[in-house]
């Protein structure tokens, strides 16, 4: 019997299982036993899996590799990240001068643990050309442009953060999630695309509901606010710094034309381990 321990998580919602991976190269899970794990019902149930593993450089601290819950890879996740500051703590992982540099697919950010309990993450550069986000769409950027999705045309800004981002600035459509299902999944996104649709309350102030690429509807998305943020001021709807709201609650995001930088909690909800033989892979599962 192989037995695994992990930690759950919530970063407004949006939920993880994290793993210290560090003890060997591959990952203690397949992608279809990920998507097992994940489950609601049969699982422990998660919007993705969160592996710590050794840091390739001892300019890092740690590295990470983040499944979602189809188990597909997501090169970054900014709820995620912010769960793991509080991980690499418990398991007393130092710091670097009171931070935790961290090696994702997106590259290296930063996280730093507040005395509030709160994080504060350098999330990097937002990346707005259109190969680098990548979309089809256009040949340079996206700002404002047309998508047609079966007989409705959205306006669309597409942002990277280290993953792509479609926003779309109005009302909400009462049937938002099969709209950003069918946009995560459009043809000129070759590698899907999270879709947010933001209501703008004031410059400060927005609202987003959450289509997350590999997890579908979530509470909350970290590198998504971050998109939505650079997007309205790209687009001359909001200014730095700003209050975003998600159905999980708040983060404040400021962007102010270097890197991006997001602060907001991250809870512990419990702890313990399971057996891996519960989870036998299934074909056509991950």
């Amino acid at each position: 019997m192989t037995t695994i321990p992990f930690v759950k998580y919530h970063g407004l919602g949006n939920d993880f299982v994290l793993i210290d991976n560090r003890h060997q190269p591959r990952l203690v899970l397949t992608p279809a036993q990920v998507s097992q794990v994940c489950d609601r019902h049969q699982g422990i149930g998660a919007d993705g899996i969160i592996f710590l593993k050794t840091a390739p450089t001892p300019a890092e601290s740690a590295a990470i590799v983040i499944l979602n819950s189809d188990g597909s890879e997501a090169q970054m996740c900014g709820n995620g990240v912010r769960c793991l500051a509080h991980f690499m703590q418990d398991l007393k992982i130092p710091t670097q001068g009171g931070n935790y540099p961290l090696w994702t697919g997106a590259g290296r950010i930063t996280l730093q643990l507040q005395a509030d309990g709160t994080v504060t993450v350098d999330m990097g550069l937002p990346r707005l050309a259109a190969a680098q986000i990548p979309t089809t769409l256009s040949t340079e950027q996206v700002l404002e442009m047309p998508l047609e999705v079966a007989d409705r045309t959205f306006i669309v800004t597409c942002v990277s953060m280290g993953n792509p981002h479609t926003i779309i600035f109005g009302e909400t459509p009462r049937d938002w999630q099969q709209w950003g299902q069918r946009i995560e999944h459009h043809p000129y996104f070759p590698e899907r695309t999270n879709v947010h649709f933001v209501q703008v309350i004031d410059e400060h102030t927005l609202n987003v509901q959450v289509w997350e690429r590999g997890a579908g509807a979530t509470l909350a998305c970290g590198t998504g606010a971050c998109a939505v943020l650079v997007a309205a001021i790209l687009t001359g709807r909001a200014k730095s710094p700003a209050r975003v709201h998600l159905p999980g609650g708040p983060l404040m995001i400021s962007w102010t034309g270097e890197n991006v930088w997001m602060q907001g909690p991250a809870t512990r909800v419990f702890a313990g381990s399971f057996d891996l033989t519960t989870f036998i892979e299934t074909p056509g599962i991950g």
